[in-house]
């Protein structure tokens, strides 16, 4: 005799565990947001937890055969939000800088929403689906799951240093020197996060050729 399926509704993708995961990376991020002002050390426990859990919905979703696009633009969403928020905050520690931090957050913003947009409008499944003829660098970029790691964390950890650094914490003592263990973090992050900086200005720019090349192929058809 054939078993009956429960149908599938928006309650099963909502209830999807890796989705899970997400609502605890936003739960998380905010905790952090609210500790951001006067408990630095705490709110970067949270903030690390918040970005760490991003490792784990993906491996989850393909584990549990649980992949959906509401699960991905969550993600995305997530990534962009808790990003911007700590920039956002470093305006307010460093306003000398709002500027620079100003045009950070834009370029983080306008780069993913034009590549997601652009690749949904050319009939694309997933944004990280780029082939290396298009641009060798943005797919060795989303298809290989240790550079993309390692790329987000230390662009998350250069932003964490910066924020650190303003509450001179996590000093060290060596040969007779104070050095600040933040301001000796960001140094480190720092080639790797202005890598991350130039793939989001290269996929930027591809999207809006690939959204242009989608007018004109529109108006062609006018014609």
């Amino acid at each position: 005799m054939a078993t009956s399926q429960q149908p599938i509704t928006t309650t099963t993708i909502f209830n999807y565990i890796p989705n899970y995961i997400g609502y605890s990376r936003v739960i998380t991020a905010l905790i952090s947001f609210y500790l951001m002002d006067s408990h630095p050390l705490s709110c970067i426990a949270m903030y690390s937890i918040s970005c760490l859990l991003d490792a784990l919905d993906g491996t989850a979703a393909r584990a549990y055969n649980q992949t959906s696009q509401f699960g991905a633009v969550l993600d995305m969403v997530t990534d962009r939000c808790t990003t911007s928020s700590l920039i956002c905050f470093l305006c307010v520690l460093y306003p000398s800088w709002a500027l620079v931090f100003q045009i950070l957050i834009s370029l983080d913003l306008s780069s993913h929403y034009m590549h997601m947009y652009a690749t949904l409008i050319s009939g694309g499944k997933s944004h990280k689906s780029i082939d290396k003829k298009e641009s060798w660098l943005l797919n060795l970029y989303y298809t290989d799951r240790k550079v993309l790691f390692t790329m987000c964390f230390f662009n998350e950890l250069f932003y964490v240093a910066l924020y650190l650094y303003y509450f001179d914490l996590l000093n060290l003592n060596l040969f007779g020197f104070e050095v600040s263990a933040a301001g000796a973090v960001g140094l480190i992050s720092l080639p790797f996060y202005l890598f991350k900086q130039s793939t989001n200005v290269i996929q930027l720019v591809r999207a809006a050729v690939i959204l242009a090349e989608h007018d004109v192929e529109s108006l062609l058809k006018k014609q």
